[in-house]
C-alpha cells in the first residue's frame, strides 16, 4: 500500500479561515458542482476572500482534492491497522470493519461522498483509487477467509459477497443525512444486522 504525503499543518491565516474550514467548503462545491466544475475563483467567491489568502493554506486546487480524499482514506485504512488487535475469527474482523467503515463514512460523509466520485482523471484521483482498491482488497480477503474458516456461506462467491457488503455501505452517500436520522452507532448495527444475518453459515 502506497502511504499518501503528510497533511500540511494548517497555517494562520484570515480569521474563521484556516484550512479546517477551507476544506469544508471545497469538499462541498467538489460535491455539488465537480472537481472539474469548480475553480479556485468559485471557492474565493464562496469563502468571500481572494484567492491569494487560499493559497496561503494550499499551493493548488489539487491539494485540495487530496487533502480532502484523504480525510476518507486514512480513516479507513486506520480500521485497517485496528485489525490486528481485534480477537477472534475473520468473520469478527470483517464485521468490526465493515462497522467501523459506516462510522467513518457517517461521521465524514462529505469526504467519503468525493472519495466515492472520483473518476481518475487526475494523478491525485489514480492514487486515490488505488487506494481505494487496495481496501477492496482487504476486505475481499477477510471474506474469503471466513469462507474458509466456515463461518460464512459457500454458494455466494467471495468477491460478490465483498462487493455486496460494501455497496450496501456506500449506498449511504445518496440517503444518509446528519440532522434527524440516526447515529452512526445505529445505522452500524443495522448494516451489520442485515448484512451478517444473511452471510453467516446458518446453525441447523
Amino acid at each position: 500500500m502506497t502511504t499518501a504525503p503528510p497533511a500540511r499543518a494548517a497555517k494562520r491565516g484570515r480569521p474563521g479561515y484556516d484550512l479546517e474550514s477551507l476544506l469544508a467548503v471545497a469538499v462541498k462545491l467538489f460535491n455539488e458542482r465537480g472537481y472539474d466544475g469548480t475553480s479556485m475563483e468559485d471557492l474565493s467567491r464562496k469563502l468571500g476572500i481572494t484567492k491569494s489568502a487560499i493559497y496561503h493554506h494550499v499551493p493548488s486546487k489539487q491539494e485540495l482534492l487530496r487533502l480532502s480524499v484523504n480525510r476518507a482514506l486514512d480513516a479507513l485504512f486506520e480500521l485497517v491497522a485496528e485489525l490486528e488487535s481485534v480477537e477472534g475469527r475473520a468473520v469478527e474482523r470483517l464485521e468490526h470493519l465493515v462497522r467501523g467503515s459506516v462510522v467513518v463514512l457517517v461521521e465524514r460523509l462529505p469526504f467519503v461522498t468525493l472519495l466515492l466520485r472520483v473518476r481518475g482523471n487526475t494523478k491525485v484521483e489514480r492514487d486515490a483509487l488505488a487506494r481505494r482498491r487496495e481496501f477492496d482488497r482487504i476486505v475481499s480477503e477477510l471474506v474469503t477467509q471466513a469462507v474458509e474458516e466456515g463461518d460464512l456461506r459457500t454458494d455466494i462467491d467471495p468477491a460478490t459477497a465483498a462487493r455486496l457488503l460494501f455497496g450496501m455501505v456506500n449506498s449511504l452517500i445518496e440517503w444518509y443525512r446528519p440532522r434527524g436520522g440516526a447515529g452512526a452507532d445505529a445505522v452500524a448495527d443495522a448494516v451489520a444486522s442485515m448484512a451478517f444475518d444473511g452471510l453467516r453459515v446458518r446453525e441447523s
